[in-house]
């Protein structure tokens, strides 16, 4: 092993001590809204920790400090979190308490409401297929990290990871993911903030000398007000200025916490709509201060290997990493390392436990119930667990089968999973702001918002933080023009727009 067997036995101790706390919260879950939305009854304090732990992945652990470390990094990354705390903002005005209006399961039952059922449908299955391929990817990256220091087999380190997490989300639903995520975020921030200080011990000077570093090397630049076209600058390729963190992060956020079911189904399970609220609001500033964190580690890398022990590293994602399991004492390097899989495991189990709530809630019951069916509280909780554990066999051998794969053609399968914020956006802006749309145009807009984001993707130059504005934008425009030119029936309501549309 890369790790002294005291740090191993704190890793496996702590993948252990999460199946126990799923193992001891799941024995109290006897109904259906208690597995998938903790019985509605969560702290604000606790949802607002799972929020940020969620959308905290080993990919973010590990990369964010890289953007800071590279020859040209430095912190204008920051200016998104401040479109991040507007995004949620808006968020928490306009769309939570739409979701608090009748007892919902999902994020996606306001289009069936508006739209009709097909609607629903196409808009839960993208996020189906786009949250388990994105997540199973990341769990591929979490097993990367995993083999480098355990020793295993890569597609061994896969199964563990993934193993772990659908244990304790199986039998703990919502409640043990949500509290299991308070734990992990603890987890991660102290695993960071320790790295750091002893990175600064190491550096002769300390905090002085890591100043005067990243100001020599400009790496402590925050703004970027660039806006006008140059030579060499284009506002739509470069993605860390100060328009793009503001526009771009605020309407990706009104995508991804506004519309996504992993975080709609946080705030469901909170005790009112002004907790759910006030979570989603605060951990935009919680976010702000961790990247902060991770930033700030990235510059005091840079300083490390260039003064202290140089060194040349062929790809930044590693320079963390390394550093942990080649610099820190032993038993912090366990504890670093429980903070990487802390990172990994709370967006994983977060995204079991949404896609068994949109596949039950979204497809299974509706069609029970046009078959004449019903099905009653205990056979739903079985069959919730069983999608729990399908939605994680899925995610595992997604990320087995991405290790036979190029690492170009994983980072292009990621981008594509993320083009879902910007396209549900747009398909409840056309729910929320007009009343002429209807279901077919909202299905032709949807069609077109992926392939427009497709083309942009791989097509040309322009900056991943701006996806989010041009589907949302392409969506919603396809989707009003289309509703004007193909008008529905004056008879044709959302509950038999189903009946009407091919």
């Amino acid at each position: 092993m890369a790790i002294h067997a005291i740090d191993a036995a704190i890793l496996v101790f702590y993948m252990l001590g999460m199946v126990a706390l799923g193992l001891r919260i799941g024995h109290r879950q006897r109904d259906l809204s208690a597995y998938l939305l903790g019985g509605r009854d969560l702290p604000w304090y606790a949802i607002l920790g799972s929020i940020v732990a969620t959308e905290t992945s080993t990919a973010t652990f590990l990369s964010v400090p890289g953007i800071a470390f590279a020859v040209s990094g430095d912190m204008r990354f920051l200016q998104l979190t401040i479109g991040f705390i507007v995004g949620r903002t808006v968020v928490a005005i306009v769309l939570v308490p739409l979701y608090f209006r009748g007892e919902m399961y999902t994020a996606y039952e306001v289009l069936n409401h508006r739209f009709g059922g097909a609607s629903k449908r196409a808009a839960s299955l993208l996020f189906l297929v786009t949250r388990n391929l994105g997540d199973g990817l990341r769990l591929f990256l979490a097993g990367i990290a995993l083999e480098q220091v355990l020793g295993f087999p890569l597609p061994t380190c896969i199964g563990l990871i993934g193993v772990a997490t659908i244990l304790y989300t199986f039998f703990g639903g919502m409640k043990a993911v949500i509290w299991s995520d308070c734990i992990q975020f603890v987890i991660y921030m102290v695993g960071g903030a320790i790295a750091l200080w002893i990175l600064v011990s190491q550096i002769p000077g300390g905090w002085s000398e890591l100043v005067a570093f990243g100001e020599s090397t400009k790496r402590l630049q925050v703004f970027d007000f660039r806006w006008a076209s140059t030579d060499d600058f284009s506002l739509w390729t470069e993605p860390y200025t100060l328009w793009a963190g503001i526009i771009g992060g605020a309407v990706l956020t009104l995508g991804t916490h506004g519309t996504d079911q992993m975080f709609v189904q946080r705030y469901l399970a909170a005790r009112s709509s002004r907790d759910a609220s006030r979570a989603v609001i605060a951990s935009g500033f919680v976010v702000a201060f961790q990247f902060a964190l991770f930033l700030t580690l990235g510059v005091a890398l840079a300083c490390f290997y260039e003064r202290v022990v140089p060194r040349q590293f062929e790809n930044q994602d590693e320079v963390f990493a390394t550093f942990i399991v080649n610099q820190l004492p032993i038993g912090i390097v366990g504890i670093t390392l429980a903070a990487v899989f802390a990172a990994a495991m709370s967006t994983l189990s977060s995204s079991l436990n949404s896609s068994a709530t949109a596949a039950v809630a979204d497809f299974l019951v509706p069609w029970q119930e046009r078959r004449g069916r019903s099905i009653d509280a205990d056979q739903l909780l079985r069959v919730s667990r069983r999608f729990t554990v399908a939605f994680g066999v899925l995610q595992i051998m997604i990320g087995i089968g991405a290790s036979w794969v190029s690492g170009s053609v994983v980072s292009d399968a990621l981008a594509i999973a993320g083009f879902t914020a910007g396209i549900l956006l747009g398909v409840f802006a056309l729910g929320v702001l007009t009343k002429s749309a209807h279901q077919r145009g909202v299905l032709a807009g949807m069609l077109c918002g992926v392939l427009v984001l497709t083309y942009i993707k791989f097509g040309t130059a322009i900056a991943w933080t701006w996806f989010a504005v041009i589907g949302s934008v392409v969506t919603f425009a396809i989707g009003l023009l289309a509703s004007w030119g193909f008008p529905l029936s004056r008879s044709v309501t959302p509950e038999t727009v189903e009946e009407t549309t091919p």
